[in-house]
């Protein structure tokens, strides 16, 4: 049986819950309700699993904050021994148009915290992160807020079809492999 990792990095905590910065912690939310499987909390982070014609995605959502995601990761990976190439971090991208997904197998960690953490942790960039677009409608100076800001109301129009394509696919990630996916869903 084969087995994958997936990462939603956020921050734990209600005052995080739904913000843009936690975006990955909303797909795998989404994944496991929809997948009728529930969080648990264990080491490192709150654990779910998600069944998928004989494979076995373990979705975490860390609860090192944000910007230590690399100690969880590399938790994880030990603790049930699967590979980098079985592994997807979720994370929030401000490059990107709202509701936007894509997919890259390695790359730079394009200044988000979060990737910055793992790859100093893992020594490496070759492991595969799907980036959510969160946009960039934020006046000058106040990237911060913005970023751990809850969505508006109009926004969700593109947040919610945005998340059900994440979870298209990290699926189709899991059964055909990440060119197919990235071919299908990257826009």
């Amino acid at each position: 049986m084969r087995k994958y990792l997936v990462f939603g990095l956020g921050n734990p905590g209600s005052e995080y819950a739904h913000t843009r910065h936690n975006i990955g912690f909303d797909i795998v939310d989404a994944w496991a309700q929809a997948s009728t499987s529930i969080f648990s909390p264990a080491r490192y982070g709150d654990r779910a699993e998600v069944k998928i014609k004989g494979r076995t995605v373990i979705l975490i959502k860390p609860s090192t904050f944000m910007n230590l995601s690399g100690k969880a990761v590399r938790y994880w990976m030990e603790e049930e021994k699967i590979p980098l190439e079985n592994i997807i971090i979720l994370v929030d991208e401000l490059a990107l148009p709202l509701g936007t997904v894509r997919l890259k197998t390695k790359g730079s960690d394009g200044g988000h915290n979060g990737l910055k953490d793992i790859q100093a942790v893992l020594g490496r960039q070759d492991y595969a992160r799907l980036r959510f677009g969160i946009g960039q409608h934020f006046p000058k100076g106040h990237q911060v807020d913005f970023v751990l800001g809850r969505w508006q109301e109009t926004e969700m129009e593109f947040v919610t079809p945005g998340i059900e394509r994440a979870i298209k696919l990290l699926e189709t990630y899991v059964l055909a492999g990440p060119q197919t996916a990235m071919n299908q869903y990257n826009q």
